[in-house]
């Protein structure tokens, strides 16, 4: 093959580029967590789904981010891997009369996808918390939701990596 015809190498992604695509894919990991739940599909079937129809699609109502595949799946795989521990985690920072199983299950795929990332993350805590925070407005505005994410988090960070704070 010729240099002529050979595909040029794609451009560097800027620091903010990646941000936006690892906001991108927490927001994806929180709907497909919801849709496992609600449909009863395995993880692999909702990740491949998800990598093929919403990763940088476009639609009539709009264009979705780009996500970065690797966060993506390792937050899914987390999450469900270690759901039992997240689950338990999250019931500590409720209150005794509001466990998991009871509180909206757009939450309860939040907890789940943040929870993922505290136990086995690379990001700091503060930035999962701020990132979860963000999604729970995306999901939740003009409500007390966000306030109410950002206290179980704090509490399931604090539990998770202690020693971060």
């Amino acid at each position: 093959m010729s240099e002529d015809t050979q595909t040029p190498e794609p451009a560097p992604l800027s620091g903010n580029q990646k941000r936006k695509m690892r906001s991108a894919s927490r927001l994806y990991a929180v709907q497909a967590l919801f849709q496992m739940e609600a449909s009863g599909q395995t993880v692999e079937r909702v990740i491949a789904e998800f990598e093929d129809h919403r990763f940088g699609a476009t639609y009539e109502e709009g264009e979705y981010t780009e996500g970065d595949v690797t966060l993506f799946r390792d937050v899914m795989k987390g999450a469900v891997n270690w759901q039992v521990k997240i689950d338990q985690m999250t019931d500590r920072a409720l209150v005794a009369k509001w466990p998991i199983a009871r509180i909206d299950p757009t939450l309860r795929a939040l907890f789940r996808a943040a929870g993922a990332e505290l136990l086995e993350g690379d990001a700091p805590p503060k930035v999962v918390i701020v990132e979860y925070v963000g999604v729970a407005q995306a999901f939740f505005p003009e409500t007390k939701e966000p306030k109410f994410v950002n206290a179980v988090l704090d509490h399931m960070a604090r539990e998770a990596r202690p020693e971060a704070f």
